[in-house]
This record gives structure tokens, C-alpha cells and sequence, in this order.
């Protein structure tokens, strides 16, 4: 008896699942937002002297219609250090992120992810290299 008791709980709870609607999508205009642009999204120091300064700029644009704010750049380990604009930008107008990395020896690949308000909200930059 318990067992019928229990396959019938499961069987209604199932039900009860799959009859549930889901909501329908939140559709966003996308073309109003600001929108991320970069020169380039891959530095290559190619091979650097130990000790090197180790500095790259990635610049980019504001390609939207909306000022773009960068709410957090991190690097994917401690040996890379990047500043970025903490200022909105403007629709139409630039900016740059300074990548700086600790010229350790060896091959190396390095990722920085650019977390903003744009409709690419998430951009990986990488740089990479040798350092002899």
C-alpha cells in the first residue's frame, strides 16, 4: 500500500512539472546599449628580455549609443596586472586597458576578462609570449 501511495505521489508531482507554463522571454532592444569594440583582442609580446617592462594596450571604442562603463577587468592570474578607465565612456569615444605582466621565464598565455554594461558584455583579451 505504502508503495502505490508513493508511485502515485511521484506520478502527480511529475505532472504537476510539466504542466507548469514558463515564462516567455524578456526580449531586449540591443540597439540602444553601449557596445564594446577593441583594435585587437591578442597581444603578442613574442620573445622579451627577463626584466622587461612587460606593458601592452589594448585600446577600444564605445560603438553604442549609450555611455559604456567597465564594471571589472581581472586577469586570469596574479603575474598580470590591469587599469582601466573607472570614467563612463561616451558613445563615439575611446579608451585603453594597460596589461602589465610579470616577465617570469617561459612560454606563457595569459587571459583578461573585460566585464562591462555593453551588449558584448564579457570580452576575453590574452596575451602571450616568451620571456627569455
Amino acid at each position: 500500500m505504502k508503495r502505490i501511495i508513493l508511485l502515485l505521489t511521484l506520478i502527480c508531482s511529475v505532472s504537476l512539472l510539466n504542466a507548469q507554463e514558463t515564462a516567455s522571454p524578456v526580449k531586449v532592444d540591443t540597439s540602444q546599449m553601449a557596445k564594446i569594440v577593441f583594435e585587437k583582442t591578442v597581444h603578442d609580446y613574442g620573445t622579451i628580455a627577463k626584466g622587461s617592462d612587460g606593458i601592452c594596450i589594448f585600446k577600444f571604442e564605445n560603438k553604442g549609443k549609450t555611455p559604456l562603463v567597465l564594471s571589472n577587468v581581472r586577469a586570469s592570474c596574479g603575474c598580470t596586472t590591469p587599469s582601466w578607465p573607472k570614467e563612463p565612456i561616451n558613445p563615439g569615444k575611446s579608451g585603453e586597458i594597460s596589461v602589465k605582466y610579470n616577465t617570469t621565464p617561459g612560454k606563457f598565455m595569459k587571459s583578461i576578462t573585460v566585464m562591462s554594461n555593453a551588449v558584448n558584455s564579457n570580452v576575453v583579451l590574452q596575451i602571450k609570449g616568451e620571456v627569455k
